[in-house]
Formats: structure tokens, C-alpha cells, sequence
């Protein structure tokens, strides 16, 4: 098996497929604990099992999922992991057609109230959650002046230091490492 890819897309069927916000948590499940059965994956995300495999079809139709037949222990049972380690997209990919530019705008709506809720949820969390942590969860803003050549490279310095964190082994040292959702936007805005 190859090493998975961050996967560029440029077709507004595979992002209909993402704009969904289960979906979007089954690829978020999958990337987080690795393949799942529906079992499983209806666990992780409190759903019933006819609806996790309904949308389970439709990502695997826009070649987000495949099947990781290697480890079922019989014929019945079905696993499923991500085609990609990750997918990204860029608006002006589908600007071009104004249905197109439609479906990406969506998903990328869809995305940023992910992130929201993920992090409304943290705001949520119970004060010994909280204690439990620290000072490590953390918020940041700041206003630059840049280009957008300056802008495209920050963007890609953050997503390279992202994903070092993303791709590095993880220790084996017997501590215990919780799932934690990083993001982070850097778009031109008006204060």
C-alpha cells in the first residue's frame, strides 16, 4: 500500500459529497482512529448503522473511502479507511461554472461551522476537562499587512508545520495522547 496524499480537489461532485456535516465527521473519525467498520464508526459518532452506511456509500462513490478488506475476519464484516490522508481545495478551482462555485462554497461553510462547533465544544467542556489540560489549548489572532504572495507563503508555512506535527511517529513512551482538532484561517478581512 502507498503512502497516503493530501488530495487537491477539483471536482464539485466529490466536495457535494464532503458538504454534509456527518460526512464530514466520518472522514474526521477515520483520519482520528484509523479504519472502521459501521459499527464503529456508528459508535464514534452516536448514529444508526443504516445511516452511517448510507453515507458511507456516497464517500466512497466520490473516491474519498475505500475498503480495507485485509482486515475483515470474515466476509461479512467491512472495513473501511480514507483514500487520502487529507483533501483540500481552493474556490477559484470551480469558479468557472456558478454550480460548481455553489457546491465549494458550501463546503467550505460547512467546514468553517465544523471547526466552530469543535471548538464551541471545547468552551463546553467540563471544568475538570479543562484543568486536565493545562495551559495547552490555546486561540491566536493577529492582524498582518501582507501581500498575496505573503499570504500564500504563510499559508504554507502553517500547513507544513501542521502537518510535521500530523505525520510525526508518536512516541511510545506510555503517555496517554488525546485526539486534538488544529486549526487555524488566515484570510484578508476588514477589523
Amino acid at each position: 500500500m502507498t503512502e497516503p496524499t493530501v488530495r487537491q480537489v477539483t471536482d464539485s461532485r466529490v466536495l457535494a459529497a464532503l458538504a454534509h456535516p456527518l460526512r464530514r465527521r466520518l472522514m474526521d473519525v477515520l483520519k482520528v482512529h484509523g479504519p472502521c467498520t459501521v459499527g464503529l464508526l456508528a459508535e464514534h459518532t452516536d448514529q444508526a448503522p443504516a445511516n452511517v452506511s448510507h453515507h458511507l456509500r456516497v464517500l466512497a462513490a466520490a473516491d474519498l473511502l475505500v475498503e480495507a478488506p485485509e482486515l475483515a475476519r470474515d466476509r461479512r464484516e467491512r472495513w473501511w479507511r480514507l483514500r487520502d490522508r487529507g483533501v483540500r481545495w481552493s474556490t477559484t478551482d470551480f469558479d468557472g461554472d456558478p454550480a460548481d462555485r455553489a457546491v465549494a462554497d458550501a463546503a467550505g461553510s460547512l467546514n468553517l461551522e465544523r471547526h466552530a462547533e469543535l471548538a464551541r465544544a471545547w468552551h463546553a467542556a467540563s471544568d475538570e476537562t479543562r484543568a486536565a489540560w493545562g495551559e495547552g489549548p490555546f486561540s491566536t489572532d493577529k492582524w498582518l499587512r501582507l501581500t498575496p504572495d505573503e499570504l500564500a507563503q504563510l499559508s504554507q508555512e502553517v500547513i507544513a508545520l501542521f502537518a510535521r506535527w500530523a505525520d510525526r511517529p508518536v512516541p511510545e513512551d506510555g503517555q496517554r495522547r488525546e485526539p486534538v482538532f488544529l486549526f487555524s484561517y488566515g484570510v484578508p478581512a476588514r477589523p
